[in-house]
């Protein structure tokens, strides 16, 4: 109201009483830092974000932060191609037939069912006939192998009568039946691979079918993993009364490898403001990003948020979301920081439905969107308005299925679940039959 530059206005709004205004507005109370990186900033007045509202905001804010290099095909599997692929040959590079049979000109076949003279020698994959076949003549064909001079149409072997020195067959054949143009494929030229691509084993066949020998990839992104809290052990070992062990960080390093990233383990982190504060330092020389699970909130515990408090670098997403609880997003020494819930439950689906997507953009793979499938509910709720639900489930005889509860503390669901049903924000009444949509755990891949 008072950084205007209008008179007029600004006498409206207040100019000229602005400690009387700052004295209303409680201005005197301790105050949080602004924010010195705003990537994470909600609007002014933002209470509840929706689901749609937060990825749309991690959509539009972050951004590619790893460099590339260029790998031999064999080392590629998996990588993020940084540029388009541009096939170097087509595929096929010349016609070839489908099938083993006999090749000859269409054009020059007799009337009614023909008899054809074969041509001396074949031509096989690797080894062309080095020659051409005379009009009216035939030769002998090996799928794969480049057309002859002269050849534009193949007859299978199984439909000819043949001996040493001709073939008979019914009329009838088409034009061109049984072989494949040149570049039909693939074209010299083409862009056969788009930058931001996750490169498959298909994708190698195509690269290498069409003359490439290498491809231009991302980094990796590398992702650090933190659990915090006094109360974690590590499994196998002792747990006194009060002490769970952390199944967090096995749990979010697997993820961070699944979905192709190199993973640096930070390890359990007590309660104590400077040790954290060294595994952020750590982190941020070594990662791209940070991961942390617990220590998020407000409570005299919760240093992950406090930290980032310091920084002035801390934004709380209270996302409208089931299992879920606020997002601690910052940025410490440049490197975003995603703080997540302490729960296994609610740790797992905020790192698929927010982490997932915000990290595939900053490893250059641009926006994620798991693909999910409708299907007829196995169960029976009532849902509320106000937040979007996420259920552990599992497909059974072309049904979804739900877990028996959806207590955020149940870890064997996750376990027991193939995917997660996707319940939209507004109310619903589901029972058995009743349209869901069902996310598979692969599609987050």
């Amino acid at each position: 109201m008072l950084d205007i530059t209008a008179p007029e206005e600004g006498w409206i709004m207040g100019l000229g009483h602005e400690d009387k205004l700052n004295r209303a507005a409680g201005a005197d109370r301790l105050q949080p830092p602004p924010l010195r990186d705003d990537c994470f900033a909600l609007p002014a007045g933002v209470d509840w974000t929706p689901v749609d509202d937060a990825l749309a905001l991690l959509r539009d804010r972050l951004h590619r932060v790893v460099g590339q290099e260029v790998l031999p095909l064999m080392q590629a599997q998996g990588r993020v191609l940084a540029e388009n692929v541009i096939a170097r040959r087509s595929n096929p590079p010349q016609p070839n037939t489908a099938v083993d049979g006999y090749g000859f000109a269409h054009a020059t076949l007799p009337p009614g069912d023909p008899v054809l003279p074969l041509v001396q020698g074949r031509a096989a994959a690797g080894g062309p006939f080095d020659g051409a076949v005379p009009p009216g003549h035939a030769i002998r064909v090996l799928t794969g192998a480049a057309l002859p001079d002269g050849v534009d149409t193949v007859i299978l072997q199984e439909d000819v009568t043949a001996s040493e020195t001709e073939i008979a067959f019914r009329a009838g054949i088409r034009p061109g039946a049984n072989t494949r143009n040149a570049g039909e494929d693939v074209a010299e030229g083409d862009t056969i691979l788009s930058a931001g691509r996750t490169l498959t084993p298909a994708d190698l066949a195509l690269a290498a079918a069409t003359g490439l020998s290498d491809l231009p990839v991302h980094h990796r992104l590398r992702v650090a993993v933190i659990s915090t809290g006094d109360e974690l052990v590590e499994p196998g070992t002792p747990a006194a009364p009060g002490q769970i062990f952390d199944a967090n960080r096995p749990m979010l390093l697997a993820l961070a490898r699944q979905f192709g990233f190199d993973t640096l383990d930070l390890g359990r982190i007590p309660d104590d403001r400077a040790a954290l504060r060294a595994a952020f330092d750590r982190g941020a020389q070594q990662a791209d990003l940070i991961l942390t699970s617990g220590g998020a909130s407000a409570g005299d515990e919760d240093h992950v948020s406090a930290l980032l408090n310091e920084t002035g670098a801390m934004a709380e997403w209270r996302i409208a979301v089931k299992p879920g609880r606020p997002l601690a997003l910052g940025m410490w020494a440049g490197t975003p920081v995603f703080g997540l819930p302490g729960n296994p439950v609610a740790a797992l689906v905020c790192t698929l439905i927010f982490a997932r997507p915000a990290m595939a953009r900053l490893a250059g793979a641009g926006w994620h969107r798991p693909q999910g499938f409708t299907l007829p509910a196995a169960f029976t709720k009532t849902k509320k308005p106000g937040r979007r639900e996420y259920l552990r489930a599992r497909i059974r005889d072309g049904r979804a299925e739900a877990f028996k509860s959806e207590g955020s503390g149940r870890i064997s669901g996750l376990s027991w679940a193939d995917g997660l049903i996707e319940l939209p924000d507004g109310p619903l009444e589901i029972t058995p039959g009743t349209p869901v949509t069902f996310l598979p755990f692969t599609s987050f891949l």
